[in-house]
């Protein structure tokens, strides 16, 4: 699986929006993804978010349900 296939663009969300989204959608519905670097993660996370950093996600893609919204921070 490549990225382009898994992830359809939209327009950006702020927090507010996020906070919606996640309080109006059963969790495990979808996946919030962080790409950010390890350390980064461990001093500030959403809790329920995955880790999946950058450099190392087309790599790490079949960890994904392509069949989920993805909401990539």
């Amino acid at each position: 699986m490549r990225l382009r296939n898994l992830f359809i663009p939209v327009t950006d969300m702020n927090t507010e929006q996020l906070q919606t989204f996640v309080d109006s959608n059963e969790e495990g519905s979808f996946t919030l993804l962080d790409v950010r670097q390890p350390s980064e993660y461990e001093a500030a996370r959403i809790p329920g978010s995955k880790l999946l950093p950058l450099p190392t996600l087309d790599d790490r893609l079949n960890e994904l349900d392509s069949q989920k919204p993805v909401i990539a921070y």
